[in-house]
């Protein structure tokens, strides 16, 4: 099976079309699967409340990317930092933090924050590769940031709290902004880039008043999973029609007239999501059958019964696939698999989620499937080639941070604990 999918994936085959076809062929070959449990499974796995959160937080991000919140959190992030050395590379990690807690989608956050800051770092004598690099690494931390689509994924398929995957994001995504942050604090100083007069009190207060709605989304929205007045799903629902009221009435960027293609463009992108995640449970369901998670596991612990190995094997496992494969493909590929193997390792779902969605954050910006590190050069229109060497230190960077979200558990779980434990 895994054969067959790498020869359909080597063909540039679709993900859920080599998912499905090698299920089906393995099925088939098997002899004691009958197929008619391939549509079967697909329809019971996607009868799923909690998964009706990703069509949802796919469309509240489209409003708000296209209603100009970005532009106003930009200038918000730009407004506190701009004085220190490097600031404007501050405003891109600041601002990527504050509309990655409403968009869900880090291909979204570098997209609307590159889109606005990028020509304005070249305009201050940044490299053009240096202010792409920046973006697309801001672009993968995100990942980590609540709420999280692949978040809502990864809670699916280990039957975990989604609330509690989002929870646990918030340390692990700060420590990681915090350390790209401190990079480009230094490379700053180096290379003697410009500074901005200090903001004054006027201009940091005009700056939070125009972008206080956009702000407000993500403490209406957390703020209602922590405190359990609505669920995960619930909550993206209300992210729908308050970002579509923020954007078309208060901000009013957003027109009447492009609420159609939004729509369509974000029924594709679920239609996508879905159709794989559908294909996926029939994956991990044949792959459960025929004891697959047992074999690898006692494999595993034919090398090593350490806990700490098993997670080094998995980062590993992780970062080389985040090179080749998207984020959702990995996830359902190898999370059936690895799920079984981390209970009987004794790591705690949580904190295995967080280390993977940081995994995730990694891949986005290596080549050559990296979507932030694609979206950022398609903005700045620089080559791939250019871009490589001043990306090199932040994915060091990301990789160290992901090292130590890893083997320090307290990060992931310290505010799920808090949250949950009552």
């Amino acid at each position: 099976m895994f054969t067959l999918i790498g020869l359909l994936i080597a063909l540039n085959a679709p993900i859920s079309l080599a998912l499905g076809t090698a299920t089906a062929i393995t099925a088939y070959l098997k002899g004691n699967i009958p197929l008619i449990f391939i549509p079967q499974k697909i329809f019971t796995s996607l009868d799923s409340f909690p998964l009706l959160a990703i069509p949802l937080f796919v469309l509240a991000g489209s409003f708000l990317e296209t209603g100009g919140v970005g532009m106003r959190l930009v200038n918000l992030a730009n407004v506190l930092v701009r004085h220190i050395r490097g600031g404007l590379g501050f405003v891109v990690i600041v601002s990527t933090i504050f509309f990655s807690e409403i968009s869900g989608s880090s291909a979204a956050d570098a997209a609307a924050i590159g889109s606005v800051t990028i020509p304005a770092m070249i305009r201050m004598g940044y490299k053009a590769a240096f202010a792409t690099a920046i973006v697309a690494a801001s672009g993968g931390m995100a990942a980590l940031i609540p709420p999280s689509i692949i978040g809502v994924i990864y809670g699916w398929q280990a039957n975990v709290s989604v609330g509690a995957i989002f929870a646990g994001g918030f340390v692990p995504g700060f420590l990681m902004g915090g350390g790209l942050c401190v990079y480009t604090y230094f490379y700053a100083k180096r290379m003697k880039f410009p500074t901005e007069k200090r903001a004054s009190a006027k201009e940091i207060w005009i700056a939070f008043r125009e972008s206080l709605p956009a702000l407000m989304m993500p403490v209406i929205i957390l703020g209602g999973i922590f405190a359990g007045i609505f669920t995960a799903t619930e909550a993206a629902a209300v992210a729908v029609v308050y970002g579509f009221v923020i954007a078309i009435f208060y901000y009013r960027e957003l027109k009447f007239k492009d609420i159609p293609k939004i729509l369509v463009n974000s029924a594709v992108t679920t239609g996508f999501v879905g159709l794989l995640l559908g294909l996926a449970s029939v994956f991990g369901w044949v792959l459960t059958t025929q004891q697959a998670p047992v074999r690898l596991a006692n494999l595993i612990m034919a090398i090593s019964n350490s806990q700490w190995v098993f997670l080094l094997l998995v980062n590993i496992l992780f970062l080389i696939a985040g090179c080749f494969l998207n984020a959702t493909a990995i996830l359902i590929i190898l999370v059936p698999i690895l799920l079984p193997m981390a209970e009987r390792f004794g790591v705690d779902l949580i904190h295995f989620g967080i280390m993977l969605i940081a995994n995730l954050g990694v891949g986005y910006v290596t080549p050559p499937v990296g979507i932030c590190l694609y979206v950022a050069c398609g903005i700045s229109k620089q080559p791939l080639s250019e871009v490589i060497k001043p990306l090199l230190p932040y994915i060091f960077v990301m990789v160290s941070m992901l090292i130590f979200v890893t083997y320090v558990p307290w990060l992931s779980l310290v505010i799920p604990n808090l949250i949950y434990s009552k």
